[in-house]
């Protein structure tokens, strides 16, 4: 069985896929990125000269909690992940990502890889991450 979810309360996928979707025991979270459901990003402020102020921090704290959101809605949390697949536009910031990551898991929690692309679909997202979760559906008794 397999069910895509696109998720209330979310920001909308900017395409037709969902936010997650289940596979037999297996979550798929789709790429995500720090943007909130009116399309803000966190993590990225303008000033009123039209000035962009980044932060890594805040977008990948972001990222995560938005992940953690996802797969509460497929029966899931983060302590179920098993990959984490991290996009970053730029590898100058990988220490701060790092950090923040850091917060979230350790050497017990998903495997990871982090590469480097050109950008996101949006200029000012600094990273996305997709995830798998491993997660066997809760069986319900009458």
């Amino acid at each position: 069985m397999t069910d895509g979810i696109v998720v209330r309360g979310k920001a909308v996928p900017r395409g037709r896929f969902p936010h997650v979707k289940r596979a037999g025991d297996f979550i798929y979270v789709s790429g995500t990125s720090s943007r909130r459901p009116d399309d803000t990003i966190a993590g990225a402020e303008v000033d009123a000269s039209g000035t962009v102020t980044l932060d890594i921090a805040a977008q990948t704290r972001a990222v995560i909690e938005n992940i953690g959101d996802l797969l509460k809605a497929a029966g899931a949390d983060l302590s179920d992940l098993v990959q984490i697949t991290s996009y970053l536009v730029n590898m100058n910031d990988f220490g701060g990502y790092n950090r923040v990551y850091g917060e979230y898991f350790d050497e017990t929690g998903p495997a990871r890889t982090t590469v480097a692309v050109h950008q996101l679909p949006h200029p000012h997202l600094l990273i996305e991450m997709q995830a798998v979760a491993y997660r066997p559906p809760r069986e319900e008794h009458p």
